[in-house]
């Protein structure tokens, strides 16, 4: 019995190190083809920016192809009246939708920080991977980081960054969640995953 759950234990390190090195690596860039990127800028009611957003759109584009990526299109959204779900409005979803199926674009990034579940549901409705202009600077930050002490920091801010997203990256699996019977793989290894991160920031 005691030789399983050492065999059980040693898999479940395993396979943490594994899933975790994969979800890391949407946020430390390796060496990859260029992406071909949609930006959206987004201009909120009651929000003081820093730049006119036109200027800030632009700021993004150079963010942008600094972080290796080619820039297909940019919209614009004057937001009246916030969508909570995703931010932009519905036509502005769809107008979206529209352009990927003839940029084939494969990164929308959005000039404004997304909630969780903001990133998750624009995901769901583009079938491509959307991040935000803060995960866009720490990308730079990750490919410039020169030092021990700031790759250290830059690690620290992904992971903070990462850990509401977690879920996220598990959308893929049925089980998660549940009860007796119906917890899987999916929801354990989350939480794993979850717990390994949290011990990293705490070491960090």
């Amino acid at each position: 019995m005691s030789g399983i759950r050492r065999d059980s234990r040693a898999a479940l390190r395993y396979t943490s190190r594994f899933s975790l090195a994969r979800l890391l690596k949407q946020l430390i860039p390796t060496h990859h083809p260029k992406e071909k990127a949609v930006l959206i800028g987004v201009e909120l009611p009651s929000r003081d920016h820093k730049l006119p957003p036109d200027e800030s759109l632009r700021e993004l584009e150079r963010l942008t192809e600094t972080a290796g990526a080619t820039v297909l299109a940019k919209f614009a959204q004057q937001v009246r009246h916030v969508t909570p779900a995703t931010l932009i409005g519905r036509g502005k979803v769809d107008e979206i939708q529209r352009s990927l199926t003839v940029t084939h674009a494969d990164l929308i990034i959005v000039d404004e920080d997304l909630t969780p579940a903001q990133q998750r549901n624009l995901e769901t409705a583009f079938k491509v991977r959307v991040i935000d202009r803060s995960q866009l600077i720490l990308d730079i930050f990750a490919q410039r980081a020169r030092s021990n002490e700031g790759k250290l920091q830059v690690e620290l801010a992904q992971l903070q960054y990462l850990l509401p997203r977690l879920t996220r990256q598990w959308t893929h699996l049925s089980r998660l969640g549940g009860g007796i019977g119906t917890r899987g793989p999916g929801e354990t290894q989350l939480e794993v995953d979850r717990r390994r991160i949290r011990e990293r920031i705490g070491h960090l």
